[in-house]
């Protein structure tokens, strides 16, 4: 669970913004903040994973908090959210590595690609000890960038043909189901990510869902072969 502290002096923005991460799977609010000086509390009382921080912040400037952040903090990950357009601000957020800069006003469909992506990205790094070529290419959304292949063209965006047989394979090879988290360590990939799969295999009609209740009594989504429902 992605721990996410919202430095925002608009109060009202910040009930949107904390309304946008309730909705996303994986993330919760750890606090809100209306100025630097009520963030630096937070960071000192609160676990802390992302910060959303407002340039405009009543007492200081948010890009002039990132050294501090990243001397203090720098296990704590920064995306700017803010309605300033300046080159020299994003500039300096990139010098301080921020993992994204948003322009007010996001949507919330904006707001839930760009922190899934982020997680997706943090899951992929902290599942490995070593990293290899596609990891990275991934990680810096090279991969998203290039043309589809002929055969993506008509899948959603997010899915890609030559994953997508890999997934069909590996489900097809668990006679006993397989869930989101079990597909996501043998692809190499995040729970997130595995499950965008087989749940679209699930739309398609090529693999079915149902919940299985572990030993400690709680649900999970497993994903079974559709043809292995008609043979039985």
């Amino acid at each position: 669970m992605m721990k996410v502290l919202i430095a925002e002096d608009d109060f009202r923005i910040a009930a949107i913004h904390a309304s946008y991460i309730q909705q996303i799977e994986g993330f919760q609010v750890a606090g809100k903040a209306k100025s630097a000086k009520d963030m630096w509390e937070a960071l000192q009382q609160e676990q802390v994973d992302l910060i959303l921080l407002d340039v405009y912040m009543p007492d200081e400037l948010g890009t002039n908090l990132l050294p501090l952040l990243r001397e203090r903090y720098p296990e704590v990950d920064v995306m700017i959210i803010t309605a300033a357009t300046e080159t020299t601000l994003l500039r300096d957020a990139l010098q301080y590595g921020v993992v994204h800069y948003l322009i007010k006003p996001v949507t919330a469909q904006k707001f839930a690609q760009v922190l899934t992506e982020y997680k997706e990205k943090k899951d992929m790094i902290n599942s490995k000890d070593e990293v290899n070529q596609t990891m990275i290419d991934l990680f810096f959304g090279q991969m998203q960038e290039e043309p589809k292949e002929k055969g993506d063209r008509d899948l959603p965006t997010g899915i890609n043909s030559l994953t997508l047989d890999k997934v069909k394979t590996l489900i097809e090879s668990e006679n006993d189901g397989i869930s989101a988290e079990e597909l996501g360590e043998k692809m190499g990939a995040s729970r997130t990510t595995a499950r965008r799969y087989v749940e679209y295999l699930v739309t398609t009609g090529e693999c079915r869902a149902e919940l299985a209740y572990g030993i400690i009594g709680r649900p999970e989504r497993k994903y079974y072969p559709a043809k292995k429902q008609a043979e039985s």
